[in-house]
């Protein structure tokens, strides 16, 4: 085991500044731009931001094969309330826009994480119906599950493709395949980044079907616990993670590197819960080779601190894991 911590952190309003930046030298391994929340054309700008302040490598997170929504209006809906999206040319509900077409009558959506599920009533050229199985809000760019079958999404979006183009020109060497869905998906995914360190994703049910062929064709993983939890149920998380992690470590030269929640509490308050440090433990001591924080340091309230927490965590770890 290695004495130092690798921490990978989401950039973000909370982080995209010159004293977090300065900060991250020494401090973090890899700071990570998540293409979901950033336009393509907005890189190049950022980047340079970076650049000013730090030499910490920069990682670009790809969009990947997953539906998100898409609106100009936060609304709450109630269990049971029939909603009517009408098609207009301009308008648009879901993203990427081939993903509305591709709906039917009986599909079940899971949208985003404060536990909105609909079903489809209808689906014509002007107009899609949804009835409201679980009451929760619609908001812009969240995260779509089809819960009763798949829809076959390309492993990289247009956004993707044209992000990747400008940070390859900007001599960017990390690169995160988001959704990764099988050894084909990282194939084509090394295809266009031949030189480039490269992470893969792992957040699908058709991922953890595909576990062991997927690790030996791959050398950097991240186990994101969020959105596996949506496809896998979340209290078979745990479980998922073990797997993945015993899996890895029956390979040489895998590193696997866990996200979701870690220090979720501290988005706001400036201390984890016991529960938080608990995961933590347990994450490294099932051989995880570094921990990755996302709301943590892109919107929260104390980035700089999570990280000094976790490393005042780990130093602790380190000095005892062996009779843990």
């Amino acid at each position: 085991m290695k004495k130092k911590l690798e921490i990978f952190c989401t950039l973000g309003p909370a982080s995209l500044n010159r004293q977090f930046l300065k900060f991250s030298k020494n401090n973090i391994s890899l700071l990570r731009l998540n293409m979901s929340h950033i336009e393509a054309k907005d890189l190049p700008k950022m980047i340079k931001l970076i650049r000013k302040y730090t030499s910490t490598p920069i990682c670009i997170d790809t969009e990947g094969a997953q539906i998100r929504t898409k609106t100009s209006t936060v609304k709450h809906y109630k269990k049971n309330q029939i909603i009517f999206f009408h098609k207009k040319k301009k308008r648009k509900i879901f993203y990427p826009d081939y993903v509305t077409d591709n709906l039917r009558r009986g599909d079940k959506l899971d949208i985003g994480f404060n536990s909105l599920k609909v079903i489809i009533k209808k689906n014509t050229n002007k107009l899609l119906v949804f009835k409201v199985l679980e009451g929760g809000l619609f908001e812009n760019n969240k995260g779509v599950h089809l819960i009763n079958r798949k829809i076959k999404l390309k492993y990289l979006t247009d956004k993707d493709l044209e992000a990747i183009k400008i940070a390859k020109n900007l001599k960017i060497h990390n690169f995160a395949l988001s959704f990764t869905n099988s050894v084909s998906d990282m194939k084509n995914f090394s295809n266009i980044l031949p030189k480039e360190n490269k992470i893969y994703k792992i957040e699908t049910k058709n991922a953890l079907k595909s576990i062991r062929s997927i690790l030996k064709n791959g050398s950097n993983f991240l186990i994101d616990r969020g959105d596996l939890s949506k496809e896998v149920s979340i209290e078979m998380i745990p479980l998922a993670q073990r797997q993945i992690l015993k899996n890895a470590l029956k390979l040489k030269n895998k590193n696997v590197y866990v996200a979701t929640n870690f220090l979720e509490s501290m988005i706001i308050h400036a201390a984890p819960t016991r529960g938080e440090v608990n995961d933590i433990y347990s994450t490294l001591r099932l051989g995880a080779k570094g921990l990755v924080l996302a709301a943590e340091t892109a919107i929260g309230k104390h980035p700089i601190f999570c990280i000094k927490m976790l490393k005042k965590i780990y130093k602790i770890f380190y000095k005892n894991y062996k009779k843990l």
